[in-house]
């Protein structure tokens, strides 16, 4: 009689002589046999196959504004209001105690002959508990636990994309950090990633691009 298991299904012969007829039979059941294990098993297959290819998530940042690599709307620039555009994120990695966001162009002054990094935001010390800045986070005072760095404009806060030729890139980064960082008394970029060394858990960057459609 056949006999079920849960790794599979098995056939015992026991009782049948060995005949044509039976050796038939067995190889039928064999090959059933074959294909209900091959079934059993794919769920696994399929379960080992997503966590290889997902694993855990890393951190991540996005704008309702723009997507990466898109155009950032001028509204965010100084051909426009000049905020500070809006900026959520997920996925922080376990063991975090703080976040940093730097605001950057590498392209600066002219992306065919780039000579600086401009920095255009620094803000630490960003509470886990916080996931999003909503448009003009930037163009106030950061209130405490929250701390503003000073930008290559020399003022604390934000300044929007104001590129004098070409299309620049505005890289937004963002750091996990397993540490809540001293006040550094508005830090440049120099300072702050100084602060940070070491204690980086995770990245994530979204940037966005603009040219000014005036001279």
């Amino acid at each position: 009689m056949p006999i079920y298991h849960s790794q599979g299904i098995s056939f015992s012969p026991s009782g049948f002589k060995q005949n044509n007829e039976a050796m038939k039979r067995s190889k039928i059941l064999k090959a059933f046999a074959t294909v209900a294990a091959a079934a059993m098993l794919l769920p696994a297959t399929v379960r080992l196959n997503a966590e290889q290819k997902g694993g855990e998530m890393s951190l991540a940042l996005s704008s309702p504004a723009f997507r990466h690599m898109e155009s950032i709307p001028s509204v965010y620039t100084c051909e426009g209001r000049n905020v500070s555009p809006p900026l959520s994120w997920s996925h922080v990695p376990p063991g975090t105690r703080s976040l940093v966001l730097i605001v950057d162009d590498p392209d600066a002054p002219d992306p065919a002959a780039p000579k600086i990094t401009w920095v255009h935001w620094l803000l630490y010390n960003i509470p886990t508990s916080v996931d999003r800045l909503e448009e003009g986070a930037g163009n106030r005072a950061a209130l405490k636990p929250l701390m503003d760095g000073t930008g290559s404009s020399k003022k604390s806060g934000y300044g929007g994309p104001c590129p004098p030729i070409g299309t620049h890139r505005y890289f937004h980064k963002l750091y996990a950090l397993d540490v809540v960082l001293p006040d550094l008394s508005q830090p440049d970029k120099a300072a702050l990633e100084a602060a940070m060394k070491g204690h980086i858990l995770g990245e994530a960057v979204l940037i966005g691009t603009y040219r000014k459609t005036k001279p």
